[in-house]
């Protein structure tokens, strides 16, 4: 076995154990979230190593107003830790052009958050799920759509098992980013914005992939800088400064 490959893997390890540890900070979500009343998994979903997924949330009845998305964490060649994002069809009717995380809405069928977020990683890029090991789910995030958004945390152990297969009439292109980018202030702006009198920062990531330059914003953006804030153990070199109803209680 190649040393490097060795060491490399060790720290993937070490990772999943710390992110199957993670205990989400209560003060980033209210207490009243009724969505994260039981945070444990009554069947849990088996992954790539058959670990038992501990954080998945299991589904009380479909809800058509919540999504989860996949942030497939997976180690690069020069070592450093990397995360799955896709580029949306331009001719979608929403988000069209868009860089988001793979992930949608929960549909019949789905057992939890974790099983919606590998089946639209599935659909969407042809991420084959027993590739990703889910290691823990941190508190929602809600859009001004009144979406609640569960980001689903995976480990990819062997990114040469993926071949990109996009679904042409969702996504346009699928490319990965260094996670640490997202707790960096470089390539990074931010613009003011308010809503319902509250005054919020909105922060734009430009990432250059051969001569495209993919532009990582709005929740994109906020959910990858609290997935690293939480892999590195240190916040941002920047202000967040989030909106309110990124992080409000659904009653």
């Amino acid at each position: 076995m190649n040393s490097d490959r060795f060491e490399r893997s060790q720290k993937l390890r070490i990772l999943a154990e710390h992110l199957r540890n993670y205990k989400p900070d209560p003060t980033f979500d209210t207490v009243n979230d009724k969505t994260h009343t039981n945070s444990r998994i009554q069947d849990p979903i088996q992954t790539s190593e058959s670990v038992k997924n501990p954080n998945a949330i299991p589904s009380e009845g479909i809800k058509t107003n919540r999504a989860a998305v996949l942030i497939c964490l997976f180690e690069g060649e020069k070592g450093d830790l990397r995360v799955i994002l896709t580029k949306r069809s331009s001719t979608l009717s929403s988000h069209s052009g868009e860089v988001v995380l793979p992930g949608g809405k929960m549909e019949e069928g789905d057992a939890n958050d974790a099983a919606t977020a590998l089946r639209e990683a599935k659909e969407e890029i042809g991420l084959d799920p027993c590739a990703v090991d889910v290691v823990t789910v941190l508190h929602p995030f809600h859009s001004k759509r009144n979406i609640t958004v569960i980001p689903v945390i995976g480990i990819m152990w062997d990114k040469s098992a993926f071949n990109p297969v996009p679904n042409v009439d969702e996504v346009e292109a699928v490319f990965d980013a260094p996670l640490e980018m997202f707790l960096k202030d470089e390539n990074r702006r931010a613009e003011e914005r308010e809503w319902m009198g509250n005054k919020y920062l909105l922060h734009f990531f430009d990432h250059q992939v051969d001569s495209e330059t993919y532009v990582i914003w709005a929740l994109t953006a906020a959910i990858l800088i609290k997935v690293a804030s939480v892999v590195y153990d240190r916040p941002p070199a920047f202000e967040e400064h989030r909106p309110k109803f990124w992080s409000r209680s659904r009653q």
